[in-house]
């Protein structure tokens, strides 16, 4: 799995979001700032299916 925890990077994309409603807001900076969004979202997506892989061989393992 990533070296970040799932939840750190939930954490971030979050700050990252209220960026766009908060004060620091600069529309100059906004496209970059949604494209690394746009990645940790994916990056987010891809540790979840892993997570859900990994729960689902264990799930396995006990029900047998």
């Amino acid at each position: 799995m990533a070296t970040k925890k799932i939840s750190t990077k939930i954490d971030e994309l979050k700050a990252g979001v209220e960026w766009f409603y908060s004060d620091e807001f600069e529309l100059d900076k906004a496209a970059a700032k949604y494209k690394d969004l746009t990645v940790l979202a994916k990056d987010i997506e891809k540790d979840l299916a892993e997570l859900k892989n990994e729960i689902k061989v264990i799930d396995e393992d006990f029900s047998k």
